[in-house]
């Protein structure tokens, strides 16, 4: 007999070998009383489905669709539901799930025949889905040699995946079959269709939106953000792809491994500095107006998103459109640690507005704009106070002020500051490349990468802790930043098709340092298993100002703090 403890509430109970678990769960679910339906499972704290057998002695602790591992299996499950009933309805159609948006997920849809996607259509598809849920079709799971799996969909004609497969290394790999329907998903399913009981499907951009579950109410869908800027920036980044030749990351590998890997990092630097030139330009342009010219340009984005490279950069390009530009740091302005607010556990919310002396900074924003010369504060941060240490600034005819940090958008920073007068720009690491049609990357999984490894590498943090403080980090960015993303004059993607395979060499040790018996395993765990995926690409030819070298190290510029 196996024990089995339920780290949900401490107890061990014994199970015969075999034991899956979702009879594990069974046993155990009138003392765990789950508010919300148990999706998935952790096993020495790393992501199982429902469905994985035991043979050893285990912990295991079950998750529901709000935790992040278990939103993931249901929302990876559902696409496979939607994958399904588009296939059935549409045979030879090509089903794209491309990124997140809007709290859900966009699909770009093709037919076999030239006819766009209609609402009726898309009538028909959400029809079909609930047929499948009503059904409770059982997700079964197959275990393959590599060889095998590539050979069952070669024969459907799924390149993307072939492609994947072939270059991935793997000896064995798994597929997924819902009724007659074959996939490939990196993660666990929940065991059965039936388990889906909320979502909904929507024509929007051409393409369908997939509405999942919210993450605080998984009874709940999401509510619907429309971000017309959001999607223009994933359009850009699509169309980027096509010049790349790129669209997935067997692409990526097969480059890689035909001796390209140079001209990929060269082709993707060329595109971002071709951005950042026009934003440069666009600015001069303004700047320049006879009426509500520019003075201030405003650059936020999440963390490890490449903010300050981006400033510095942007800066360069300024100058070389005649301008010069001030820096201008939100940091200096912090309120004095004793004002500091608290995070309910007690410790210093850093993130929060009220962090911010917010009257003071825009006080001497106001006073630059009109041709004074202010005295400005130097945060100390071993004291914890503001200083003044005789540091004075005043704006020239030329000089364009560039403020940079996780507020710059909010408008409580720059509120009587007319928005003729402001340009704004957020940035943010789109993911680089899927790994097939069907397994998109979350933006999130590639900034948490480049935080590990920068916060390594300067000895700030190990993995481990990078990961455990990621959940508030998140948390702060959808409170502080992203309600105010969609106000932006431009959005600025950081990310470059071959980021996922150079960051692979570096992260590939220091995740592998996170412990087993810890909870952050279980992340360490699926990063590794995910930049597995792609070959490994020394950054040597990856340039001195680059954004990846705010993260890499090597960076040709200075890094306040």
């Amino acid at each position: 007999m196996l024990q089995i403890r339920c780290k949900n509430n401490n107890i061990t109970k014994s199970f015969p070998e075999g034991t899956s678990l979702l009879d594990v769960y069974q046993e155990f679910a009138d003392e765990l009383q789950f508010t919300y339906p148990v999706v998935s499972a952790k096993v020495n704290n790393a992501s199982q489905g429902l469905k994985f057998r035991l043979f050893q002695n285990r912990d295991v602790e079950f998750m529901d669709a709000r935790e992040g591992s278990g939103h993931r299996v249901y929302v990876r499950s559902l696409c496979f539901v939607l994958y399904k009933a588009t296939s059935d309805l549409f045979p030879g159609s090509k089903l794209f799930i491309e990124y997140p948006l809007s709290l859900g997920y966009y699909c770009n849809f093709k037919k076999r025949t030239p006819d766009p996607l209609t609402e009726a259509d898309i009538d028909r598809i959400r029809e079909r889905m609930r047929e499948i849920v009503d059904m409770d079709m059982p997700f079964r799971r197959h275990e393959a040699t590599t060889e095998e799996a590539v050979r069952v969909f070669a024969d459907r004609g799924f390149s993307d995946k072939v492609k994947l497969l072939e270059t991935s290394g793997q000896i064995y790999s798994d597929y997924y079959t819902l009724g007659d329907t074959v996939d490939y998903y990196y993660g666990p399913l929940v065991p059965s269709a039936g388990y889906l009981k909320v979502w909904e499907v929507e024509y929007y951009h051409g393409g369908i939106l997939l509405r999942v579950p919210d993450k605080n109410d998984p009874t709940k869908l999401a509510p619907k953000v429309d971000m017309p800027r959001t999607f223009e920036m994933f359009a850009e980044k699509v169309r980027w792809d096509i010049i790349m030749r790129l669209s997935n990351a067997g692409d990526v590998n097969k480059a890689i491994l035909k001796g390209h890997a140079s001209e990929l990092i060269q082709v993707s630097e060329a595109l971002q500095e071709k951005k950042i030139v026009q934003i440069a330009e666009e600015i001069d342009r303004r700047f320049r107006a006879e009426s509500d010219p520019i003075r201030l340009v405003l650059i936020t984005g999440p963390s490890s998103s490449g903010k300050s490279t981006l400033c510095k950069r942007l800066s360069i390009q300024l100058l070389a459109c005649g301008l010069r530009p001030m820096s201008f740091s939100t940091d200096d302005y912090f309120v004095n640690r004793e004002d500091t607010p608290l995070l309910p556990n007690g410790q210093y919310d850093f993130d929060n507005i009220k962090a911010v002396d917010s009257d003071l900074l825009e006080d001497h924003l106001m006073r630059l704009m009109a041709g004074e010369r202010v005295e400005v504060p130097e945060f100390n941060f071993t004291t914890g106070k503001r200083e003044y240490n005789g540091k004075r600034l005043k704006l020239k005819g030329d000089t364009v002020l560039i403020m940079e940090g996780i507020h710059a958008l909010n408008p409580l920073l720059t509120r009587h500051i007319p928005d003729s007068a402001k340009f704004k720009v957020y940035v943010s690491a789109l993911t680089s490349i899927s790994l097939d049609d069907h397994n998109w990357v979350p933006t999130r999984d590639n900034r948490l990468l480049r935080r590990i490894i920068r916060d390594y590498n300067k000895g700030a943090f190990s993995a481990r802790e990078t990961i455990s403080q990621w959940q508030s980090v998140c948390e702060a960015e959808e409170k502080w930043i992203f309600p105010f993303q969609e106000t932006a004059d431009v959005m600025f993607n950081s990310a470059l098709n071959i980021e996922f395979a150079v960051l692979r060499t570096h992260a590939e040790v220091i995740l592998a340092s996170v412990p087993k018996n810890c909870p952050e395993y279980s992340e360490a765990h699926r990063l590794l298993k995910f930049i597995h995926y792609f070959i490994p690409v020394e950054d040597k030819e990856i340039p001195p100002t680059s954004i990846m070298r705010e993260f890499l190290g090597g960076s040709s510029f200075k890094y306040a703090r």
